[in-house]
């Protein structure tokens, strides 16, 4: 797999964030359809570290699991309207705040109740498969959505590599923890660093996702770079960033907002139109770059994914 600078590709080739936007055949409009090679040919050839900075372009093939036939979400909106708290509450603070954020290197160390514990450098993790482009709705518990087109790999490429043990029931994700770098964690909003959890199923499930990029480049740093957890069946506040350590466990693991608001924000976090957060209702959503809200999907649209909650009250298990 060849990754390239802009710098580094004549201008010719280079098809900008607007013709992606009004152009779904992106892939062949570059160049590159059918250039989906073995992630394990990433780091072949490479002129700089793969998370120095965003902006360096990633190989990758269309997933058939990407949703199909809505308007993605311009990458200025993306990249400067998030929640990213341990860069600032304001959803401005992050882009601001982690243009000097250094992920290079990196290490992810998946521990727990695995067979092959291992500590992966993020070269090293995205030898697991090859990557892809999932283009997923993306629904914040506010009540605000984006469409994103994601580069990542799914997340049981990962579970299958370190073959949990059959104690293990959860997968418990913790993201970097360096009020250095990141000055919302000076301050007690939540209880740092941050963490999340899966139910083994939840992780095992194809549309779950550990992405490295989006519109067809590294994470900006303000997204989670350079790895972090999509899941686009359930609110955006379960997508942990900038992870650091993936665990293996039997219990249901600590996750950062239930543990600062049980009664608003529970372990499984699904999107659900008919299970309003204490403050507001979830029956509506507001895509951004929209007036006129629109209704709310179950599973955010990702009907597939129901099959994992046979029979549980999703209002109680919220």
């Amino acid at each position: 797999m060849v990754i390239k600078k802009q710098s580094e590709i004549p201008s010719s080739e280079i098809t900008s964030k607007s013709a992606y936007l009004n152009r779904r055949n992106f892939l062949v409009a570059a160049g590159m359809a059918g250039a989906a090679l073995s992630a394990g040919r990433l780091i072949s050839g490479m002129s700089s570290p793969l998370s120095a900075n965003a902006g360096i372009k990633l190989d990758f093939k269309k997933s058939d699991l990407s949703t199909h036939g809505e308007e993605l979400t311009p990458l200025k909106d993306i990249t400067t309207y998030n929640n990213f708290y341990e860069f600032g509450t304001d959803k401005s603070d992050p882009s601001q705040n982690a243009k000097n954020f250094k992920t290079y290197p990196w290490t992810v160390s998946v521990e727990g109740l695995v067979a092959k514990p291992q500590k992966f450098d993020i070269d090293g993790i995205m030898k697991l498969s090859a990557l892809e482009e999932r283009v997923f709705r993306m629904r914040c518990v506010e009540g605000w959505s984006m469409v994103i087109p994601w580069i990542g790999f799914p997340l049981n490429a990962l579970v299958n590599a370190v073959k949990p043990q059959p104690k293990a029931k959860f997968v418990a994700f913790e993201s970097l923890y360096d009020p250095a770098q990141m000055p919302g964690q000076r301050y007690g909003v939540l209880n740092w660093p941050y963490v999340e959890g899966l139910r083994l199923d939840e992780a095992m499930h194809p549309l779950a996702t550990l992405a490295v990029g989006l519109y067809g480049e590294t994470l900006p740093n303000q997204d989670g770079s350079p790895i972090r957890l999509v899941t686009p069946w359930k609110y955006g506040f379960k997508g942990i960033k900038s992870i650091v350590k993936i665990k293996f466990v039997e219990k249901q693991p600590p996750t950062s907002w239930n543990q600062a608001a049980a009664s608003e924000y529970g372990f499984y976090s699904n999107v659900n139109p008919n299970v309003d957060h204490p403050r507001w209702s979830q029956a509506q959503e507001r895509r951004i770059g929209e007036f006129r809200k629109r209704k709310t999907l179950m599973f955010n649209g990702y009907d597939d994914v129901a099959r994992l909650y046979s029979g549980m009250d999703l209002k109680a298990n919220y």
